[in-house]
């Protein structure tokens, strides 16, 4: 049997673990980047040519199921991932982390779009707490790609992201690269230390990111959340990369039965 994985994600390479070597698993990386992680059994790194090339490399790999394992923001991968399945006449499972859920003394916005979460921070974090900048000083914690919409905000930003951002990049604006899982500690003293005010993420989920949620709702700073896309209509979600195991084994299971 084999699996394709449409990877880049810690549950992404804990899913290969998991199967590899009890079944034949192929993990593609986007390559972008720079250092991935790499998880276990074989890997590829680039694109594949949108739908109709990843149903072109399913079929000359003998490919038995697909999982999108990706990021829950890589909606394009997502879509071409749910054609090229349907093409292929393969299976195809979503891995997806839940999402994050507001607790008590949160303040969030909730958006649809980055464009929308640039709009969201007029009137916020302009000098509502003593001794904070009168513009603003934002936390801007959606990754390195898509921040041309906060290009022309009037704020400071503190851009974190692993690999540096491509631009356009907000004009008034310091970069941190780093990479998660990150502390609570980190995060409390991070928000001090830069003064953030305003806090804007996407809805990524997971523990590795999360502390800097809880930081926020301590410190009282509102926080910008740009919803997650939808998995493609008709896709079936596993939560945890061992329910996604768990039904690529069964998988096999049942083939292995077929005479």
């Amino acid at each position: 049997m084999h699996v394709l994985i449409l990877g880049g994600t810690t549950e992404a390479r804990a899913l290969a673990g998991l199967l590899h070597p009890r079944v034949r698993v192929t993990s593609s990386l986007a390559g972008r980047v720079a250092r991935p992680r790499l998880p276990e059994g074989e890997v590829r790194i680039g694109g594949f040519g949108g739908a109709d090339g990843l149903a072109a490399w399913i079929g000359e790999h003998a490919v038995d199921t697909v999982i999108d394992a990706t990021h829950p923001f890589a909606e394009r991968i997502s879509f071409n991932a749910a054609l090229a399945a349907a093409t292929a006449h393969v299976p195809l499972l979503a891995l997806r982390r839940p999402g994050w859920v507001p607790e008590e003394g949160d303040d969030w916005r909730d958006v649809g779009s980055l464009a929308e979460a640039a709009a969201a921070l007029d009137g916020l974090g302009r000098g509502h707490l003593p001794g904070r900048s009168p513009r603003g000083r934002v936390f801007l914690t959606t990754g390195r790609m898509g921040l041309a919409a906060f290009a022309d905000r009037p704020e400071w930003f503190l851009v974190r992201s692993v690999d540096a951002p491509e631009a356009p990049v907000p004009g008034r604006a310091e970069v941190l690269l780093d990479r998660g899982p990150f502390t609570l500690e980190g995060e409390r003293e991070l928000l001090r230390r830069h003064r953030i005010d305003v806090l804007v993420t996407k809805d990524s989920g997971g523990a590795a990111t999360a502390p800097k949620l809880t930081a926020a709702r301590e410190a009282g700073i509102p926080v910008v959340v740009v919803r997650r896309p939808p998995v493609p209509e008709g896709v079936p979600v596993a939560t945890t990369p061992e329910e996604a195991a768990a039904r690529v084994l069964r998988q096999k299971s049942q083939e292995a039965q077929i005479p």
